[in-house]
């Protein structure tokens, strides 16, 4: 199995409020970890605080 998260993180060049940011939307997504079973085919949308797409995670059979 393959576990694959991506943040598009757009221009910020990952400045202050861009690890803020980034932060933020790990800890989202770690606390919401049990609500999945982490087999592949799972995935979901991931959102920033502005409720924006901005990236996504997925269970993968790849190596």
């Amino acid at each position: 199995m393959k576990f694959i998260l991506e943040v598009d993180m757009g221009d910020t060049a990952f400045d202050g409020e861009a690890v803020s940011e980034l932060g933020r939307i790990l800890r989202y997504w770690g606390g919401n970890l049990s609500h999945y079973d982490l087999k592949p085919g799972d995935g979901s949308p991931i959102y920033d605080s502005a409720y924006r797409e901005v990236g996504r995670w997925n269970i993968t059979t790849e190596p």
